[in-house]
C-alpha cells in the first residue's frame, strides 16, 4: 500500500481521524516527522488490513522499528512526500525489506559514495559514465537500507553499509544481487548472497528485500 502525502501539522485529531495513535516520543517531534510517521502506518493499517482482514496500526519498539502483530511480518518507508508499507504472513516471509529514496544528483552521488559504497562498488561504478552516478549511489544505499529492514528483525545484530556490497544489477528487468561481508549468524554467513528488486520512476528508486521462510539454511 502506498500513498501521497503533505507536512501539514499534524494533531491529536489527525490522530484520532485515522486511529493511528502517537506515540509519546513523537509529539514533541517535527513536523514532518509527525506527518512521515502517519502516512507510514496508514500504509501499514491499510495494508495490514487487505491481508487479515483486520483493522491494526503496528506499533514502535524502542529501537523505533515497527512493532508487527503477531503472525505478521512488514515494512514501512516514506522520502518526500510518498510513504507506502508491505506486509506479509510470517509463515510465507522471515522478513521483509521496502525503501524509498529521491535519487542524488550526480555531485551528491561523488560526495557520499565513500562513506556508503565499498571498494569494489567503487571500483565497478568508476568504469560507468559520470552521469549514471547519482541514479547508482542512490540505487546502492537503498537496497541496503532494504536488505537491513528485513535482515536486522531476524538475526538480531546492527550491521553497517560496509557489510554488504552490491554484486550484480540489471536496470532493465530491476533486479540485483547483495553479498553478505560479515557474519550474522549460521543462516546468513559472511559471503551469503541474497536478491533484491527495484524500480525507477520520478526520480524515485524503489527497493525490496524478501526472504521467504524457507530460506533458512546455509547457502553454498
Amino acid at each position: 500500500m502506498s500513498t501521497r502525502f503533505d507536512h501539514d501539522p499534524v494533531g491529536e485529531q489527525d490522530a484520532c481521524r485515522y486511529r493511528i495513535p502517537l506515540p509519546p516520543g513523537l509529539h514533541h517531534a517535527s513536523t514532518k516527522r509527525r506527518a512521515e510517521f502517519m502516512a507510514g502506518r496508514w500504509c501499514a493499517q491499510r495494508a495490514l488490513l487487505m491481508l487479515n482482514g483486520k483493522e491494526c496500526v503496528p506499533g514502535m519498539r524502542q529501537d523505533r522499528s515497527p512493532l508487527w502483530p503477531s503472525g505478521c511480518v512488514g515494512s514501512i518507508t516514506h522520502s518526500d512526500s510518498w510513504a507506502a508499507a508491505l506486509v506479509a504472513h510470517q509463515t510465507d516471509y522471515l522478513g521483509l525489506g521496502l525503501d524509498i529514496e529521491h535519487c542524488l544528483s550526480n555531485g551528491e552521488g561523488k560526495k557520499l559514495a565513500t562513506s556508503l559504497l565499498t571498494a569494489a562498488e567503487r571500483a565497478r561504478l568508476s568504469q560507468l559514465a559520470p552521469e549514471q552516478l547519482g541514479l547508482m549511489v542512490t540505487l546502492i544505499f537503498s537496497v541496503k537500507e532494504s536488505l537491513f529492514k528485513a535482515l536486522y528483525p531476524v538475526v538480531g545484530i546492527r550491521f553497517c553499509f560496509e557489510d554488504a556490497e552490491l554484486t550484480e544489477w540489471n536496470m532493465t528487468n530491476g533486479t540485483a544481487r547483495l553479498r553478505l561481508l560479515c557474519h550474522l549468524g549460521p543462516a546468513w554467513p559472511q559471503g551469503k548472497e541474497l536478491d533484491a528488486r527495484f524500480y525507477y520512476a520520478e526520480q524515485h528508486i524503489f527497493s525490496l528485500v524478501a526472504l521467504p521462510a524457507q530460506n533458512t539454511g546455509i547457502q553454498d
